[in-house]
């Protein structure tokens, strides 16, 4: 069995398998990573940017009518989980920036701008957006190549927009159903374009801008005039005015490369008919005689001056509305030039017919192809100016060749790249990519229950003003309220989120029984609110614990607390009166299933008075995720951890019936409960499966309070 590169640092899934169910802005933050440990190994790197994204919640109490957990009723402040307990494209990949530039997806970060899409009306078009995250990975590639010319290299997972949707790249043997690519899909975008080759003579592209900008928008004369009293006097000028700084910038500081300086001013003032003006300016005759020489037509054609005079050509007097590039100027000699330079590069381009009727007729010189020509235009001429380079609004039409010829998988494994954007796609080597979805909850909002889950989370907002309006109500039942059965409420962004901590605070004013699980150190920050409802037997807390092994659970639960932070944590709860459990979760056949006996006697020392268990549980995409991360880090054991698992999941990889589904079933399941039952004899655990908190105290909320914390928010 080949095995399976590690996931990135930090992170516990090794890639993203789509929800089975298969658009929000998202706030990038500091992870607030809760080390809680003394071995520097925990401290690991954040290798995935976190993207935090907002829920707007009904309502926050979920309810619970299941006969195995001993709660009715949960809150989860968040949706995700960072402890950690589909990378896709090759990195020379080019992406389409949101200024009409082309850069490798490898060298792409996160806050950088590229083009993705969105609908609107009838059509998709090409939108502005920003990259949340970025990861890398080893996996098999495929190389998908179009009719045009384009290749894309991929892993199976990756999906292009054809125009029968979106498809995947390759099967998945999980699941074979679903829509791949076939040789007769048309992928979407705008197609292939021969990529500019690096100037040669970057002083002759200089040259040729400046020749380009100036004569098409500069003035650059010598007056002679006479004088009374003397003879008669040249006075030499030169002036650039334009309305967009950027090309005047890039003239001034081209200028001042050949020692030419040049003062800046403001031209015309705004009006209601036309933008604001700036200008640069110089008046010596050293100065100005320079700039008569820069824009001299050269003896030869030198290819990068043609482009140089292109791009400045355009930055004076070009447009691209819709994607159509338009070059206008009233001089024969310049509009042969740009003919000449275009053709050289292999623009087909057209002369519009000049209105008759014109002393001198502004003569427009149109490049054909749409906007695959525009996109090779930007990527050869480099104009400076980004008003004229963007994309935005454009529909996604074209006429490009980019039917699918041929998908062939490639030999080994490739290092892959893959971005998050906030549309869900961008633009890679001219056609539209998706970003790359590759646990359970996660699937309802179309994301990935893998990495996604560790890096795309979603908080609930007003979490305390909801549950305040809840627990007000005149027809509210108190029962003990369950923070964390769904999500860890102590991962790393509640640091500076602080969500579950106002839901403690409405907890603790209404003197409501709440039990937490968790296994985050950050608990230790709100002792006081748990100590305070212990005091009233309102409170219990349940730590996670499945191993003792620091190399083990840094694989396991890479960002969570170590083994020691979380059974000290247990002592500190405990000599604060807060009633502590240990939750021995999961147990992994093979793997931790030895451990039990040691993790319960750490804990009782430690002041655990309860205890319980949970057998591995695998549903929907989690199996396909474990199987990953168990090939990637116990090669050998692999098989032989699925096999027991199978052994006591009734033959398969997960049991959904109550009453089987968190302890399992078979010889192996029964004589892990009898070990587990015969150790909390030993050390006096309780394993009664029961909250067992106060409920007669609870103060019910006024209306007028609940609807004055209705004002409060989160902000951050």
């Amino acid at each position: 069995m080949p095995t399976r590169s590690p996931p990135p640092p930090g992170r516990g899934a090794l890639s993203r398998p789509p929800g089975r169910f298969a658009r929000t802005v998202t706030e990038a933050v500091d992870d607030g990573w809760e080390a809680g440990s003394d071995d520097p190994a925990d401290a690991l790197p954040d290798s995935t940017a976190i993207s935090v994204l907002p829920e707007h919640a009904r309502s926050i109490v979920t309810r619970n009518d299941s006969p195995d957990i001993m709660f009715d009723q949960s809150i989860n402040p968040y949706r995700g989980c960072e402890h950690a307990c589909v990378y896709c494209l090759d990195g020379a990949t080019r992406v389409l920036m949101a200024d009409g530039r082309t850069r490798p997806i490898a060298e792409l970060e996160a806050g950088a701008r590229v083009i993705g899409t969105s609908r609107s009306g009838h059509y998709r078009r090409y939108v502005p957006t920003v990259i949340t995250a970025r990861w890398v990975t080893r996996k098999p590639a495929f190389r998908v190549s179009l009719a045009d010319g384009t290749q894309l290299v991929a892993s199976g997972d990756h999906r292009f927009l054809t125009e029968r949707g979106w498809k995947f790249v390759a099967n998945d043997p999980v699941k074979p159903q679903r829509p791949r690519l076939t040789l007769d899909n048309s992928l979407m975008g705008i197609g292939h374009w021969d990529r500019a080759p690096r100037l040669a003579d970057v002083e002759a592209y200089r040259r040729g801008y400046l020749c380009g900008v100036i004569r098409g928008d500069g003035h650059l004369a010598v007056h002679r005039r006479a004088r009374p009293d003397r003879g008669p006097e040249d006075r030499h000028t030169f002036r650039l005015a334009m309305a967009d700084g950027q090309a005047l910038e890039r003239a001034a500081a081209y200028l001042s490369g050949f020692g030419v300086s040049t003062d800046s001013f403001l031209f015309s003032r705004r009006s209601s008919a036309r933008a604001e003006l700036r200008a640069i300016r110089c008046s010596s005759r050293r100065a100005v005689e320079a700039v008569f020489r820069l824009v001299a037509w050269p003896p030869i054609d030198d290819p990068d001056w043609m482009r140089g005079f292109v791009s400045g050509m355009f930055d004076a007097g070009g447009s691209a509305a819709r994607g159509v590039v338009r070059l206008t100027n009233t001089d024969d000699t310049i509009i042969g030039r740009l003919r000449s330079a275009l053709c050289c590069f292999g623009f087909e381009s057209v002369l519009d017919t000049p209105r008759p009727g014109v002393n001198r007729p502004v003569q427009c010189l149109r490049v054909r192809g749409g906007l695959a020509a525009f996109v090779r235009f930007v990527d050869w001429f480099d104009p400076s100016i980004d008003r004229k380079r963007l994309l935005e609004g454009m529909a996604v039409k074209s006429s490009a060749a980019l039917e699918v010829v041929n998908i062939e998988p490639l030999p080994g494994r490739r290092e892959l790249v893959d971005i998050t954007t906030g549309t869900g796609d961008f633009i890679a080597n001219g056609v539209i990519s998706h970003n790359c979805y590759a646990r359970p909850s996660h699937a309802y909002v179309d994301l990935s229950p893998g990495i996604d889950f560790e890096t795309r989370l979603f908080y609930k907002v007003d979490a305390a003003r909801l549950l305040e309006q809840e627990l007000a109500k005149p027809h509210y039942v108190c029962k003990p309220i369950m923070l964390g059965a769904n999500t860890d409420p102590y991962q790393p962004i509640e640091k500076r989120l602080r969500v579950t901590r106002s839901v403690l605070e409405v907890l603790a004013r209404a003197r409501h029984p709440v039990a937490v699980v968790t296994k985050g150190a950050l608990l230790e920050r709100d002792l006081d609110l748990l100590a305070d409802l212990a005091r009233d037997g309102l409170a219990r807390v349940a730590l996670s614990l499945p191993t003792l092994d620091p190399a083990l659970k840094r694989i396991l639960e890479p960002r969570a607390a170590s083994p020691a932070a979380r059974l000290r944590l247990m002592r500190r709860l405990a000599d604060a009166g807060v009633p502590v459990s240990v939750l021995v979760a999961p147990v992994i056949p093979v793997l931790t299933d030895h451990e039990v006996e040691r993790v319960l006697e750490a804990s009782a020392a430690a002041g655990a008075s309860r205890a319980g268990y949970v057998l591995l549980r695998l549903p929907h995409e989690v199996k396909t995720l474990f199987r990953e991360w168990l090939e990637a880090h116990f090669p050998d054991t692999a098989a032989h951890v699925m096999s027991r698992v199978a052994a006591m999941r009734d033959g398969r990889d997960n049991d959904p019936a109550f009453g089987t589904r968190m302890r399992g079933q078979g010889v192996f399941a029964a004589l892990l409960r009898q070990r587990f039952a015969t150790a909390c004899r030993r050390l006096g655990l309780d394993t009664r499966h029961e909250l067992g908190l106060a409920t007669h105290l609870f103060r019910r909320p006024s209306a007028a309070g609940a609807a004055a914390a209705g004002q409060l928010s989160l902000d951050f």
